[in-house]
C-alpha cells in the first residue's frame, strides 16, 4: 500500500489549512536556525603556542591563569577558545583524557553543588534552558569534572574562575571542539 507524498497530502487539504501549515514549516525551521549553535570562527583563532611541540596534535591544554583552552593543531600551533575555570578551592592540575562525549546531556547536581544551592532540582534534562551543560559535554576521566557549554544566564561567567570544577565554554565554542575531538584525548590542565 503506497502513502501520499507529504506535498500530495497537503495538496489535499483546504488552501487555508495549506498557508497555516506552510507558515507553521516555515517558523519551525526559522526557529531551528536561529537555535543551533553557529560554528566558532575557529580559523581567527588560530593561535602561536610555543608549548605544541611537546605535545601531540589533538592535545587540549586548559590555561587556569589565561583562562583559555588550547587545541593543539601542530608543534607552533593552537585554536584558542575562552573558558572558565574552577573557582578558588575546586582548581586542579595535571593530565586527564576525555572519556565521553555527550550531546544535549542531562545533569544532576553532584553532591557538592546541591549542598551549596538547595533549591536545585536532582534532575535538569539535556536540552532545558536552564541545563548548565548546555549544547555537549565531554566529561573527563575525574570525578564529575567535564568541558561544557553553558546557558545564556552563566555565559557572562566566561574568562573567569567561577565552577565546581568544570571547564565552561560558550556553546558555539564547545560545539567546534566537540567535533575535533575524540575519546581518549589528552588534556592538560595548568595553572
Amino acid at each position: 500500500m503506497s502513502h501520499p507524498s507529504y506535498r500530495a497530502s497537503a495538496r489535499m487539504l483546504p488552501a487555508r489549512s495549506r498557508g497555516v501549515m506552510a507558515l507553521g514549516f516555515a517558523a519551525a525551521l526559522f526557529g531551528a536556525l536561529i537555535a543551533a549553535p553557529k560554528p566558532a570562527a575557529a580559523a581567527e583563532r588560530v593561535v602561536p603556542f610555543a608549548q605544541a611541540g611537546d605535545l601531540r596534535p589533538g592535545t587540549l591544554v586548559i590555561s587556569a591563569r589565561q583562562r583559555a583552552l588550547y587545541y593543539v593543531l601542530d608543534n607552533a600551533r593552537a585554536i584558542r577558545y575562552p573558558i572558565a575555570v574552577p573557582k578558588r578551592g575546586k582548581e586542579w592540575s595535571g593530565v586527564a583524557y576525555v572519556d565521553g562525549k555527550h550531546l544535549r546531556p542531562d545533569w544532576a547536581p553532584p553532591a557538592v553543588v546541591k549542598r551549596d544551592h538547595p533549591e536545585l532540582p536532582n534532575l535538569i534534562p539535556g536540552g532545558s534552558p536552564r541545563n548548565p551543560m548546555g549544547v555537549a559535554a565531554l566529561t573527563l576521566n575525574r570525578d564529575q569534572i567535564a568541558i561544557h557549554g553553558t546557558t545564556q544566564s552563566m555565559r557572562r561567567s566566561i574568562g573567569s574562575a567561577a565552577s565546581y570544577g568544570c571547564i565552561r565554554m560558550y556553546n558555539e565554542d564547545v560545539a567546534d571542539l566537540y567535533n575535533r575531538v575524540s575519546v581518549g584525548t589528552q588534556v592538560v590542565m595548568v595553572q
